[in-house]
């Protein structure tokens, strides 16, 4: 007997008709072998969303933790261009002098390696110049 092919959409819409009939959730979760907690997920996503909430969803962060404002890195680059043998340690300095207090609490937070970073993201140091 050849071996059913079934993807997970399949799966979770099986899941989540089943609920839908009126098995319960212990059963039809100890069957599919998931979690209640990820069978309750599904479900909600399904009443919401219908069936295409049962696609996988992107893992993607929606925003980076050390991330600086498009703003300041652009200042970055314009001063690393202007001054192309100043480091990153120094153009921050001058970066927390220059900018108003809003500003400056995220620079003093971030440090030398997001100055670094935006460096590297506008090819004006590459990852082996540590």
């Amino acid at each position: 007997m050849p071996w059913k092919e079934c993807s997970v959409m399949d799966e979770r819409l099986r899941f989540a008709s089943r609920l839908l009939d009126g098995e319960s959730m212990t059963d039809v979760c100890r069957e599919f072998g998931i979690s209640r907690k990820t069978g309750y997920k599904i479900l909600s996503r399904y009443k919401e969303h219908g069936f295409e909430a049962l696609n996988d969803r992107c893992r993607r962060p929606v925003s980076y933790a050390n991330q600086l404002p498009h703003q300041v890195e652009e200042l970055i680059v314009t001063l690393k261009r202007e001054k192309p043998h100043w480091g990153a340690r120094k153009i921050r300095e001058l970066l927390l002098r220059r900018l108003d207090r809003s500003t400056n609490g995220e620079m003093k937070s971030n440090g030398c390696f997001a100055v670094w970073t935006a460096f590297v993201a506008s090819s004006l140091a590459s990852r082996s110049s540590t």
